[in-house]
């Protein structure tokens, strides 16, 4: 019965990763004859302060991320798990940005925040206030907070599902039993709610990593990178290199990039974990 499903894990998964490693190790264009170069790849992209500044970018969008994702989705899921007219509104208005593809909510936002174009602007231009507004797409210290709010406005509903459902797999009774022994709603949430997270924690800690790590879409639509290199993405830099006509190094460059991805997660695992036979105990 397992058979399919081996098969299109073969298929789809294994083979293209023992392909990207073949590829790795040559000084493929794309078009001609691979030449086997050895770790040439890889030495040349650890030599490449431009390689580096888009790990530094996607490890700086994903620190900031993953906790916005999680304290914002986990707000979300509490404040809305109570019944009140109108809360599967909220909850649908909410999680709604999640079904949009990110590269057209990048540029839906692009057309908002854009300078001397954007929606924003006109609003400036109107008042007669346009020589005072932020071009925060074309500030490069400004342009990856934007990128990350857009994410996280996107996201969060995606975020606040997993929560809210994790929430309805609480028992009612452990808050009255707990209620009736006075402990006060912060203690109910440190010594019930929170450790029965545990698992939805898990899924979206991993998921939002995955997805911080990997991000491409939102700054292709709202930077395209820039300004220059400011925001562009592990993700990014290897689509460039790809049809640049490096595919060799794009490979190469991938397999570090599924380990920056792979090791963050393991970690996460590992310690949270342990958190779990912590409480446990």
């Amino acid at each position: 019965m397992i058979v399919p499903a081996v098969l299109l894990f073969i298929t789809f998964t294994l083979l293209p990763i023992l392909f990207s490693i073949g590829l790795s190790l040559t000084d493929w264009n794309g078009y001609s004859s691979p030449d086997f170069i050895g770790l040439q790849n890889f030495i040349k992209f650890f030599e490449d302060e431009r390689a580096m500044g888009a790990v530094e970018n996607s490890v700086f969008f994903a620190l900031l991320s993953v906790p916005l994702l999680n304290i914002l989705g986990l707000s979300y899921a509490i404040l809305l798990d109570r019944k009140f007219k109108g809360v599967n509104l909220v909850k649908a208005i909410v999680y709604i940005p999640a079904v949009i593809s990110p590269l057209i909510m990048g540029y839906v936002w692009m057309f908002v925040l854009q300078d001397n174009h954007g929606a924003i602007y006109a609003v400036f231009e109107f008042i007669g206030r346009g020589e005072q507004y932020i071009n925060f797409l074309g500030d490069p210290k400004m342009a990856m907070y934007i990128i990350i709010i857009v994410n996280a406005f996107q996201f969060v509903g995606l975020t606040m599902t997993i929560y809210a459902a994790g929430l309805q797999g609480i028992p009612q009774d452990l808050y009255e039993s707990s209620a009736v022994d006075g402990a006060t709603k912060f203690q109910q949430f440190k010594n019930i709610t929170f450790p029965m997270l545990g698992p939805s924690i898990v899924i979206n800690v991993i998921t939002n990593i995955i997805g911080s790590l990997a991000i491409f879409d939102l700054v292709v639509s709202l930077t395209g990178g820039g300004p220059g290199y400011a925001t562009e993405s592990i993700s990014l830099y290897i689509f460039r290199q790809s049809y640049g006509g490096q595919s060799g190094y794009a490979a190469s460059v991938s397999l570090i990039m599924f380990v920056l991805v792979l090791v963050p997660v393991l970690i996460s695992l590992r310690l949270m974990k342990k958190s779990r036979l912590h409480l446990e105990d």
